[in-house]
């Protein structure tokens, strides 16, 4: 095992963490622990949670992965576990959250109520890894960063992230962070695989500069790139629900990871894998662990069996061959999620 560091932090990890958003809408807590014993078994330490999941959110069940979660963690060593978990983002930006009344920010006072609530419902004195789900555009960074510092301060927390956030957004604290000389994020968690390298752009060079990692979620797409969605009719998987739901924002998502381009380009990728004798899910999963500035990647899944894939990519480094060829495809097919 090959393990990394997370930005400059004392966090050393796998190259692939085991995400857990889907526990308790798309698998039961029997599934969702089979899920979490393979992976610790494969050698996976980092695993992801956040106080909003299960996904899609709900004030109903929002909180229950982290209780499975916490169930499990008693099952295993705690230090031998990088765990790590989210506050929920502002009320102010693109979703309001159904926790706390829908009155989220990223303030000093819903910042301890949330770690208050994942500690106990994890089970645990400390989280590893305390990330900000996405960022507020109100509360000033500097009040946000204070507080959690003062987590960090009183040993509940022992790194802090961010996820979901801008170039602009992760200088910002970062240059914020020096200046007051306090905790900073160590981490930045964002969507990023062969359909959407957007990060690329900017934030990768921003990750390079300050030794900040990026831990990547939805490798494979949401499951567009194991080329599901381009067989015909299909009647299952999450985007195929999320094209009908009575949500216009949950409809938006759907048709940013399914549509023309996104399709077609999976379908290159598909026949690039099958060129090199590689399921379609294990290439996507080694081309987001494939970067310098990348520590692990977050995959997910709703049953065991469809972990062999990812794990496959644990062990195999893309050659510059291959990786040329992927460049090809992406400026042939730019930016398939929009």
């Amino acid at each position: 095992m090959q393990y990394r560091y997370i930005g400059k932090s004392g966090l050393r990890v796998s190259p692939i963490a085991m995400g857990t958003m889907t526990f308790g809408t798309q698998c039961d807590e029997k599934e969702a622990f089979k899920i979490m014993d393979a992976a610790y078994d494969r050698g996976i330490n980092l695993f992801d949670t956040a106080e909003l999941y299960p996904v899609p959110p709900s004030g109903k069940l929002a909180g229950l992965t982290e209780e499975w979660v916490g169930k499990w963690l008693k099952t295993k060593p705690r230090d031998s576990i990088i765990l790590a978990t989210k506050v929920a983002g502002a009320a102010n930006g693109w979703f309001v959250p159904p926790i706390r009344h829908g009155l989220t920010a990223i303030d000093s006072f819903h910042i301890k109520k949330a770690i208050e609530g994942s500690l106990k419902r994890l089970g645990t004195e400390y989280i590893d890894l305390y990330q900000m789900h996405w960022p507020d555009t109100v509360v000033p960074i500097e009040e946000s960063l204070k507080a959690f510092d003062e987590l960090v301060r009183e040993g509940k927390v022992r790194y802090i992230g961010t996820s979901n956030d801008s170039s602009y957004g992760l200088t910002k604290a970062n240059e914020t962070s020096k200046r007051l000389g306090i905790s900073r994020f160590e981490s930045i968690q964002n969507n990023f695989s062969l359909n959407n390298p957007r990060f690329l752009d900017e934030l990768a060079h921003v990750c390079r500069k300050e030794q900040i990692s990026l831990l990547p979620y939805s490798p494979i797409a949401g499951g567009v790139l194991s080329g599901k969605y381009n067989q015909p009719f299909l009647t299952e998987g999450r985007y195929a629900s999320y094209m009908n739901d009575k949500n216009g924002r949950v409809r938006a998502q759907a048709a940013r990871f399914v549509n023309e381009k996104s399709l077609a380009s999976t379908a290159r990728y598909l026949e690039l894998a099958k060129e090199l004798d590689m399921h379609p899910v294990t290439l996507a999963v080694a081309y987001s662990k494939s970067f310098d500035f990348v520590a692990s990647t977050i995959i997910g899944a709703t049953s065991v069996e469809q972990l062999k894939p990812s794990f496959d990519a644990m062990d195999i480094d893309l050659d510059k061959e291959t990786m040329d060829k992927i460049a090809v495809i992406q400026k042939e097919i730019m930016y398939p999620m929009g």
